[in-house]
């Protein structure tokens, strides 16, 4: 049974004080001197817990040949977890020293993002293929698959890893909904995201133990370079390994191409992460290519598939253009598996779907209360019915409960707005933020 939405929570996303000290951080530095603060992901488990993945990085270039700890770079992940009430109560800190600005061991990839599997183990994923398991106190690293970068003798070291998935989102029930990568996908040099899977009922993931994935989509088609040695045992179609022309037909591309000009549109287009609305359905984004010049009005499209990869439409009702999420790259679609709903926000709007993909709630940004969710990024859903929002430049994560009817969403999201000022200044009399960056000592640190 998923409790109840609970009232509107503000709560910080928590730098541990050791490492400050430990390289002399100036907090109040700006990214053009080198220092970074971000939030990858956030998560929250049945009982309430939050897991928050956040980055640190300084890089600046006359520290690249120093010894002295208080002037080295550095690129650290943090994955923190809190307390329902809000409190820090452990750190998993991986990476460390660099001599230039280039992640390292467990940092190394991107598109970072966390899951938490039915056992309480904590999934830490990037592109192009690494997954990371970590014990729920976060104290100890479980197991680890990962692909390595570069080129050597002229070929690709991701044909030599051992990936898993670059993303995962976990249904009710407990089955893991995957994207992969492949190598050999058009004319891409090294492995893109091009596959939706989803683990069979009983298949668990843990040490030394992957997760069958069946393969429920494909991304392109386009795999004439392939070989058999790019094929991966745990992703599987018809009984075998994908790879080749053994694979889910036709492809999402394929599905959105109906005539020459939506051909010429989804041409190079990319898969977003695949998020559940459910047991069995799944909504799986699609964008057009970017451009340098700016990407507002490309083309894109949220589809719905079930658990056998049946289209069953898709998420309607935005405007390639007045909608569109290639505005400051906001690109993720979360959705709620025990209501079987689906959200997105960007710069202009915050979108609620039902299981049918009706659009059932659009609320513009362009005027006050709502402006202020510029500010934000939607990271997730909680099982008790809260939308996870990170505010990017004061480091805050706002928990927005969502009405059983989703017609009320926007009087739901204007006393969260509301609320968050004074849950802001309680915060700040309790941490004494600098810039922002909000510090703590009374959690343990794991160093990885």
């Amino acid at each position: 049974m998923v409790a109840n939405p609970s009232p509107p929570r503000t709560l910080p996303l928590t730098l541990p004080a050791a490492v400050v000290a430990e390289h002399r951080v100036d907090l109040t530095a700006k990214p053009s001197e080198g220092w970074g603060f971000r939030t990858h992901d956030v998560v929250t488990n049945t009982a309430g817990e939050t897991y928050a993945l956040c980055a640190a990085g300084r890089y600046r270039p006359e520290a690249v040949a120093s010894r002295d700890p208080f002037r080295l770079n550095f690129t650290y992940h943090l994955i923190t977890r809190y307390d329902p009430d809000g409190t820090p109560t452990a750190t998993a800190l991986l990476g460390g020293p660099t001599p230039g600005n280039v992640p390292t061991g467990l940092t190394r990839g991107s598109d970072f993002g966390l899951a938490v599997l039915p056992d309480g183990t904590v999934a830490v994923s990037s592109a192009p293929g690494n997954t990371h398991l970590f014990t729920p106190d976060l104290s100890r690293l479980v197991e680890s698959w990962s692909t390595p970068w570069g080129w050597q003798d002229g070929e690709s070291k991701e044909r030599t890893g051992d990936p898993y998935a670059l993303s995962i989102d976990v249904t009710p029930s407990g089955r893991l909904l995957c994207a992969t990568a492949e190598y050999g996908v058009k004319n891409w040099a090294g492995q893109v995201a091009n596959l939706v899977a989803l683990s069979e009922p009983g298949s668990a993931l843990g040490p030394g133990s992957k997760a069958t994935l069946r393969a429920l989509a494909t991304h392109d088609a386009r795999t004439d370079r392939q070989t058999a040695a790019d094929r991966y045992p745990h992703v599987v179609f018809d009984g075998a390994p994908v790879g080749g022309a053994n694979r889910p037909s036709p492809s999402l591309t394929e599905m959105l191409s109906t005539d020459d000009r939506a051909r010429l549109d989804y041409a190079d287009c990319f898969l977003g992460r695949p998020a559940a609305m459910g047991d069995d359905l799944f909504v799986v984004p699609v964008f057009g290519r970017t451009y340098r010049s700016g990407s507002r009005g490309q083309v894109f499209s949220f589809l719905l598939l079930d658990g056998r990869g049946v289209r069953r439409g898709e998420l309607e009702g935005m405007h390639r253009y007045e909608d569109s999420p290639f505005t400051g790259a906001r690109y993720t679609v979360v959705g709620d598996p025990y209501r079987a709903r689906a959200f997105h926000l960007n710069r202009y709007g915050l979108y609620a779907w039902d299981a049918e993909g009706r659009m059932r709630a659009r609320i513009p940004l362009g005027d006050a209360p709502f402006k202020a969710l510029t500010h934000f990024s939607l990271m997730g859903c909680t099982p008790a019915g809260e939308l996870l929002l990170v505010h990017g430049k004061q480091h805050l994560l706002l928990h927005v409960p969502v009405p059983e009817d989703l017609d009320d969403l926007a009087d739901a999201v204007r006393a969260a707005l509301k609320a968050y000022g004074p849950g802001r200044s309680a915060l700040k009399r309790r941490y004494a933020p600098v810039a922002w960056h909000w510090q703590t000592d009374g959690a343990p640190v794991h160093r990885f």
